[in-house]
C-alpha cells in the first residue's frame, strides 16, 4: 500500500473512532493555500482540528515524530484560515493528534489520541 493509501486508511480509522467517541466530523482533507487539515470535527461546541499520523512500522520512528515544527506551523495557519473562511473565528478550538501504527497484517497495533497538542505559537505538548 502506498503512503497516501496508508494515510487514507489511518484517517478513515480516526474518523470512525472519533465518531464513536461523540465527535461530529465536519470536513476531511480540507485544503487551503496555507495547507491541509486531515479532519475537522466538533466536540461539545469546540472545533477540533485532528492531525492523523500513520505508520506501518517504527523503522522511521513513531508516528508522532513526523509532526514536525514545520507541519505544526502549516496546520496552525490552515486552521486559522478555516475558522476565518467558515465564520468561526469566535469559536473555541484546539488541535488534536492521532497516532496510528498498523501491524504487518493490516491490523491496528496502536491507536493514541492526544488532546490539545499545540500551545500558543504552535509548540507541541505531547
Amino acid at each position: 500500500m502506498s503512503g497516501k493509501g496508508l494515510g487514507s486508511q489511518g484517517e478513515a480509522l480516526a474518523c470512525q473512532r472519533l465518531q464513536g467517541a461523540g465527535y461530529r466530523i465536519l470536513e476531511r482533507n480540507w485544503r487551503a493555500r496555507q495547507g491541509e487539515l486531515d479532519i475537522v470535527a466538533e466536540q461539545g461546541g469546540e472545533v477540533v482540528f485532528v492531525e492523523v499520523k500513520t505508520r506501518r512500522s517504527r523503522r522511521f520512528g513513531p508516528p508522532e515524530e513526523s509532526f514536525t515544527p514545520t507541519k505544526r506551523a502549516r496546520l496552525l495557519a490552515a486552521a486559522l484560515a478555516y475558522l476565518e473562511q467558515r465564520g468561526l473565528a469566535d469559536r473555541s478550538w484546539r488541535v488534536d493528534l492521532v497516532a496510528i501504527e498498523f501491524d504487518g497484517l493490516g491490523g491496528v497495533a496502536r491507536y493514541d489520541h492526544y488532546l490539545n497538542v499545540l500551545e500558543g505559537g504552535g509548540s507541541l505538548t505531547i
